[in-house]
């Protein structure tokens, strides 16, 4: 059989198939091999009645996110306050930077929009986040319809109002989860539950750890990839490996004179290469990686 794990607890794997759900363990070979089911993963499992079932086979994964770790995510919501604390373009960077490089297509909400006094400088931004081709949302009713046939996480800083929003489009999440959590002895274990939830006909992760992020860039190559908008001009620089700064007959220079690409994006763009290259100069960190 095939199905998707939609929550994983002290060793127990729970797999989603045509509507049921089956608890399973993973079998040895796959800790000796170093393989670990995540929850998101695609599986073969057998399930025999009125007994555990076990996962087979991993399907390829096609990204993943490591704390806490989750796998083939269609898109993220991150969710940036207007106020308290204030909007930050830079940080909100950060986070689109992240995502772009793992493949997941981002969605902006912007939260506490009732703190708002002067809407013109969110304009500018909506403006330039949607014509690089990101979502960009203020409601709980534009957000819902994007959730539809798509695996989506949330995340956002301390502060922001992520579980005030993820309370208004499912409010009975807290409930389901603490009757999901009880009913697996959540209580009895020190791990982490990482569970999927139903909702308007997609799922969402109930990942309470996302609001720090490893910052797994670690080249300009893949920092220009992940500003869609430079990558885009940049096929017009002279060299292929440009990086924008100091290069002769570089595009995206006069495509920012231009006001073809913000202002804002491409100074966090220098700000991001410049700690690039700091870090790979001072040392190299070991990235945790989720093995494949």
């Amino acid at each position: 059989m095939q199905g998707q794990i939609i929550k994983a607890l002290a060793g127990f794997y729970y797999v989603e198939s045509d509507g049921h759900v089956y608890q399973t363990r993973a079998r040895g070979n796959f800790r000796k091999k170093g393989h670990t089911p995540y929850v998101g993963d695609w599986v073969d499992f057998s399930a025999e009645e009125n007994s555990e079932g076990y996962i087979l086979k991993i399907h390829e994964r096609k990204n993943s996110l490591v704390r806490p770790p989750i796998v083939n995510i269609d898109q993220a919501v991150v969710i940036m306050s207007v106020k308290e604390p204030d909007f930050n373009s830079n940080l909100l960077d950060r986070f689109l930077v992240l995502l772009e490089h793992k493949g997941i297509h981002p969605i902006v909400y912007i939260s506490k929009m009732d703190l708002l006094e002067d809407g013109g400088e969110l304009d500018f931004y909506e403006q330039t986040y949607r014509s690089i081709g990101y979502d960009f949302v203020t409601s709980k009713e534009e957000l819902l319809p994007l959730l539809t046939d798509k695996v989506t996480v949330f995340m956002g800083q301390t502060g922001v109002g992520k579980s005030t929003l993820l309370n208004k489009i499912a409010p009975d999440l807290n409930l389901e989860t603490g009757e999901i959590s009880d009913s697996l002895g959540r209580g009895r274990h020190t791990t982490r539950a990482v569970s999927f939830y139903n909702l308007n006909g997609g799922k969402i992760a109930d990942t309470p750890g996302f609001s720090s992020l490893d910052y797994e860039v670690s080249s300009a190559e893949e920092l220009n990839q992940a500003f869609p908008e430079i990558a885009r001009v940049s096929r017009d620089c002279k060299f292929r490996t440009c990086t924008h700064t100091h290069e002769p007959s570089c595009a995206v220079k006069p495509a920012v004179e231009e006001g073809i690409i913000a202002n804002f994006r491409f100074d966090n763009y220098l700000q991001f290469l410049s700690e690039i290259e700091n870090r790979r100069e001072t040392y190299k960190k070991v990235s945790k990686k989720i093995p494949k």
